[in-house]
């Protein structure tokens, strides 16, 4: 609590330096869909205390979180009519804007975590972000782990034929519909904010999502099972719009430098936890099932390599793999 008060005495010392220097600080919005006690809406609040100390209070960022400002289809809309300047979001929920940003979040893409690192730190990555800069205005300001995400149900699922007709819960972009599509399943899109009570309510019968996001929404309180298919490996992208960097201007670099310390911050945080989580699910009586996951793999490459509809080069994924 010390430490908070003593950063948060920080912050307001930075922006009244810029008040006394008669500077008007640059006032933007950071929104995402995320609960307060994430990992993710507390490492932008951190980021929101740095950036105005280290600008000195020249920009000022107040974190919206839990969809208050929209849900993630919105906030991305968001960007471009100015409702929003800062978003964290999926790259699949980009890839309507340029599609080879996706190409992280496809199903069995990642190897893991280490793989992960090297891919956000690659020329792959920067390329890709270049060109959703060149299609949208927009910057990618950095890559967040999200981490692996996992079917949760009523009842085990070992097999690709335990998902046959099951309906489940899927984010509203077309990269989540593969690897249910693959397995039989029937997907359903949903927004965030509905999933609880629609797998309560049986609206759907399963979901999906890395194990910190099961804790946090407490998606573990109305389904028995979570099942470690680790179908894919999602990520993050903190973008902030061309109009917050126009505004922003000598401070932009600042800005840019504090969120990818953010994003580090978040991501190492994240790892640690889906490490931990397993026994703390057993802990509450959930039934944790490993997975054979090379049948669902299987079931899955001949989509993933479909060139023709897939957002994604040959070449991008080839160069994804080589990492």
């Amino acid at each position: 609590m010390i430490g908070r008060l003593m950063k948060l005495a920080g912050a307001a010392a930075a922006v009244a330096m810029a008040m006394a220097t008669g500077a008007a600080a640059v006032e933007l919005k950071w929104a995402h869909v995320y609960e307060i006690g994430s990992d993710y809406h507390q490492v932008a609040e951190w980021a929101a205390e740095e950036v105005a100390k280290r600008t000195d209070g020249r920009v000022e960022i107040k974190v919206f979180p839990a969809s208050s400002l929209g849900k993630e289809v919105e906030i991305n809309e968001g960007l471009g009519i100015g409702s929003v300047d800062i978003i964290y979001t999926g790259p699949s929920f980009v890839e309507r804007y340029y599609g080879p940003i996706a190409i992280s979040d496809y199903p069995f893409i990642m190897r893991g975590f280490d793989h992960w690192k090297t891919y956000r730190d690659s020329d792959l990555f920067k390329d890709l972000s270049a060109g959703y800069k060149d299609a949208t205005g927009h910057t990618v300001m950095g890559l967040v782990y999200y981490g692996q995400r996992h079917v949760t149900s009523n009842f085990p699922i070992l097999k690709p034929d335990d998902m046959k007709d099951l309906k489940i819960r899927v984010p509203n972009s077309p990269v989540m519909l593969m690897f249910p599509n693959a397995v039989g399943a029937n997907p359903t899109p949903m927004a965030f904010s509905e999933v609880y009570l629609a797998l309560q309510q049986g609206v759907v019968d399963a979901q999906e999502n890395p194990l910190p996001t099961i804790k946090f929404k407490k998606f573990y309180e109305v389904q028995s099972n979570i099942n470690l298919t680790g179908h894919l490996l999602n990520s993050l992208l903190i973008i902030s719009s061309n109009t917050a960097m126009s505004k922003m201007g000598d401070d932009a670099g600042t800005v840019r430098e504090v969120l990818q310390e953010a994003a580090a911050k978040a991501s190492d945080s994240i790892f640690q936890a889906e490490t931990d989580l397993i026994s703390w699910f057993r802990e509450q009586g959930v039934q944790v099932n490993e997975v054979d996951r090379k049948p669902f793999q299987d079931a899955v490459l001949p989509k993933l390599t479909d060139w023709d509809n897939v957002p994604y080069s040959k070449e991008h994924f080839d160069r994804l793999q080589a990492l």
